[in-house]
């Protein structure tokens, strides 16, 4: 591929990715670039092209410009081959709640050319790892939002994708889920799968991220590692000591001192 050098196998590589709808420029000439068994999270606001980045390079989306590969293959001239070696979750579970959790892992197994067999096989194991077992045999509809998340994230792990695309995947779950699903994530990522996921939540890309990539308005505002541009930004902390240790005084203390913060804290790079 002209101007992209082959990236490591399993990896994600893009360079100068554009989408225009209309008049509006969703994606502005974004770069990237995610090592294998690694996660990259694309972090920024609604409306700041993550999902946009994410359909492309799963080939749900044509770009305008710019080059990608994924796990070694071109996403625009061979798009089935990079299908047959991703994993995508999107926002919206796609799970059949009349079904119950292991007749959703055997359909997609079959849908995959599983055989019989083998769809059954890998929905077991699968609900062994995600911690489904017991509910099994339960309808989808009757799963919490982190069961659901959780059954998704296995029905896009039956084939064992060497790469994985997480769309803001827990949107919409509890702390506590939450919690399991980035457990899921990181074992995931143990195993040896590379993840590119996008998140609107600071705590999460930090947690998980080996790599962050901040979108604005569809470019790349900031990258690095989570501590390297916890560092850009500095503490915002205030130490103080009193001789009279009680709450009313130290509450003046402070505010006493405010104009004097406020000023700083806005004036810092």
């Amino acid at each position: 591929m002209t101007g992209l050098a082959p990236e490591p196998a399993g990896g994600i590589l893009a360079h100068g990715l554009s989408k225009r709808y209309g008049d509006h420029l969703v994606l502005d000439r974004f770069d990237l670039s995610v090592e294998p068994g690694t996660v990259c999270a694309l972090l920024g606001p609604n409306g700041a092209g993550k999902t946009t980045a994410v359909r492309i390079l799963a080939t749900l989306l044509r770009p305008d410009a710019g080059q990608a590969r994924v796990a070694g293959r071109d996403v625009i001239r061979e798009p089935r081959q990079v299908r047959a070696r991703i994993g995508v979750v999107g926002q919206h579970v796609s799970l059949d709640e009349i079904l119950t959790g292991r007749q959703n892992l055997q359909l997609f197994g079959r849908l995959y050319h599983l055989r019989e067999a083998e769809a059954t096989r890998r929905a077991d194991e699968l609900l062994i790892r995600f911690g489904l077992s017991d509910a099994a045999g339960r309808p989808v509809a009757a799963y919490s939002g982190g069961m659901r998340r959780r059954l998704d994230l296995a029905v896009s792990l039956i084939l064992a994708p060497p790469v994985m695309f997480l769309d803001e995947p827990t949107t919409g779950v509890d702390p506590g889920a939450r919690l399991d699903l980035w457990a899921s994530i990181r074992a995931i990522v143990d195993g040896g799968t590379t993840v590119l996921l996008t998140t609107q939540y600071l705590e999460e890309a930090d947690q998980l991220a080996d790599h962050v990539v901040i979108l604005a308005a569809g470019r790349v505002a900031a990258q690095g590692t989570p501590d390297e541009l916890k560092a850009l930004v500095g503490p915002d902390r205030v130490e103080t000591i009193t001789r009279k240790p009680t709450l009313d005084d130290v509450f003046v203390h402070l505010t006493s001192h405010a104009s004097a913060i406020e000023p700083a804290r806005k004036a810092r790079p």
